[in-house]
């Protein structure tokens, strides 16, 4: 099989030789930011009654409070077959702003890094309250098994919903907000992505983060050439995909 080509829904994965991975040792803890006010809200996990699965991303659902934390909805187990509505402290997200300031330039590289570092962060405090999350890995074919997995409509429904919530506290200036999309809708090489905006050249770029387990940085790549199936980590995309041992060594290149 061409690396890359392989469905999001049924098993089939491109050659893991080509599949680089943000190493585990290197997710960041989620900390609280020394002298940061606690917030008293508990943060809560409620479970949505069980779904049917579903063949296309879900729109994104969420609330962000008046004091900071945010409310969303993320899927899992396929299809979005496991939904349940995860809230994050206004401590966590200062803590994923502070994260995503590590890329503080203006230049597309340093604009990109934010996005992945911010989908990473996102996916992290998903994690950390939905420990299942953690089952995850990337592709479908090592998680088929597992409580927890998630497939290329459940990660481009939360990426999606991620990035909703990231524009809206101002965290991704210059990008706008687009539905996801899909390319080989009709054959057995389906792939569903979460895709954003360059407000500078109105040029979309697909985030994708089905080919790394959750709370890994997913792969950037223009949208067109998403769509006729090239794969990031190889050049010249690979530059705008880097997974270094830090994340502040994502940035300046």
């Amino acid at each position: 099989m061409t690396p890359g080509l392989g469905s999001c829904r049924d098993g089939a994965v491109p050659s893991r030789r080509v599949l680089p991975r943000f190493a585990r040792a290197t997710r960041v803890l989620l900390f609280l930011a020394g002298g940061m006010a606690l917030v008293h809200a508990t943060p809560s996990v409620q479970a949505e009654p069980t779904s049917a699965s579903t063949s296309r991303p879900l729109p994104p659902e969420y609330r962000i409070d008046a004091g900071g934390s945010v409310t969303q909805r993320v899927c899992f187990n396929w299809s979005c077959t496991s939904r349940q509505r995860l809230t994050f402290t206004a401590s966590d997200m200062a803590e994923v702003a502070r994260q995503m300031a590590l890329c503080p330039g203006d230049e597309l590289h340093d604009r990109l890094q934010r996005v992945r570092i911010g989908i990473w962060q996102m996916e992290a405090l998903a994690q950390k309250y939905q420990p299942l999350l953690a089952n995850d890995e990337a592709v479908n074919d090592r998680d088929h098994a597992r409580d927890g997995r998630m497939d290329c409509i459940d990660n481009a429904s939360n990426t999606t919903s991620f990035l909703r919530v990231l524009h809206d506290l101002g965290l991704l200036p210059g990008w706008s907000m687009t539905a996801p999309q899909v390319r080989d809708l009709f054959s057995l090489q389906v792939h569903w992505t979460a895709v954003i905006v360059n407000r500078r050249d109105a040029k979309p770029w697909a985030v994708d983060s089905w080919f790394r387990p959750n709370s890994h940085l997913p792969f950037v790549m223009p949208l067109a050439d998403w769509e006729s199936a090239r794969v990031a980590w190889d050049p010249p995309f690979a530059a705008w995909n880097p997974a270094p041992r830090y994340a502040s060594q994502l940035c300046g290149a």
